[in-house]
């Protein structure tokens, strides 16, 4: 694993377990963090339309930038007055690309699932 790598999935990690430690205080229900930590990896069906479809789908939804950016928008528009449970949502989907990043699941490339941004996943062939 090379040092960038290495750095990218420690970041992760971390900021895995702040917002670990945000949603524990903002007290989510459990059935909420089921549903939306799952939810992103259903993007894995689109790979029945083919390689580059499915890439494109998975990369849309474990791209940080949307969870980011929904948060962003929450608070922009409704403030502190904002839904807890549209912000938990925005937080628990990062999460779950957070987690995926400390695992070194990185984004898809076009040529294959396997391989990703961090480098190539799974067994070596």
């Amino acid at each position: 694993m090379t040092r960038p790598t290495l750095l990218i999935r420690v970041e992760a990690a971390m900021a895995a377990v702040g917002l670990v430690l945000v949603l524990a205080a903002l007290g989510p229900p459990w059935w909420l963090w089921v549903v939306v930590l799952a939810a992103p990896d259903l993007s894995l069906l689109a790979y029945r339309a083919g390689t580059r479809v499915g890439a494109i789908v998975y990369n849309a939804a474990h791209f940080a930038a949307l969870p980011l950016a929904g948060l962003a928008g929450l608070f922009l528009v409704a403030g502190l007055d904002a839904d807890a449970t549209l912000v938990e949502i925005a937080m628990l989907w990062l999460l779950h690309i957070t987690i995926d990043r400390a695992l070194g699941f990185g984004l898809k490339l076009p040529s294959g699932f396997r391989d990703t941004h961090l480098g190539r996943i799974g067994r070596a062939a």
